[in-house]
């Protein structure tokens, strides 16, 4: 594997991490995942965690990272390798703890929030852009470990990861101030 494919490869098969945390923006709405409970004086999670978005965002990165393991399946064998998530049914257990540990994630950030003080919406610098990967590649790492380290570490995996930090922040910038202008973030970041 090339750097460059080792470092798009990095990107692509982490989209349905990345795709959950703006999906759950647009679909959430409804009923807090904390139910309005209170822990230690401040509220669990917060009103901006419902159910509705974290399985609305959740489902909404399998659905996408289904479609991309039935994309790597019409290309060549070597591509499959590097873009592909693996066979049937070890792609589908990668997917699914990519989309639901990437909420995981959000929620536990929004959880460490509540706890640090940090108000609803404010700015929480590398929490806010880092907890949904994080959570992601906990959960991939419980589920599909080998996945993880043939894809991120071995080889040159280590780019695909380098820039996935790198692009992360702008990313999660760019998809916040849309939300912002489309009205459904009170705040662009």
């Amino acid at each position: 594997m090339t750097a460059l494919e080792a470092a798009l490869a990095g990107l692509w098969l982490m989209v349905p991490a990345l795709i959950p945390n703006a999906a759950a923006v647009l679909l959430g709405g409804g009923t807090p995942l904390d139910l309005g409970r209170t822990w230690k004086g401040k509220r669990i999670l917060g009103d901006g965690k419902t159910w509705r978005g974290f399985f609305g965002g959740a489902l909404t990165g399998v659905a996408i990272g289904l479609l991309q393991i039935a994309a790597a399946s019409k290309v060549n064998l070597d591509y499959q390798q590097i873009f592909g998530f693996g066979s049937w049914p070890a792609s589908l257990y990668a997917v699914l703890a990519l989309g639901f540990g990437s909420m995981i994630g959000d929620s536990a950030g929004s959880f460490f929030k509540r706890r640090l003080g940090v108000e609803r919406g404010a700015k929480a610098p590398v929490l806010d852009q880092y907890n949904f990967v994080l959570g992601a590649i906990v959960l991939v790492l419980i589920v599909r470990p080998g996945w993880f380290f043939d894809h991120y570490i071995q080889g040159n995996g280590l780019l695909g990861l380098l820039l996935l930090l790198i692009v992360v922040p702008l990313l999660h910038r760019g998809i916040n101030i849309i939300g912002y202008k489309l009205g459904k973030k009170n705040v662009p970041w």
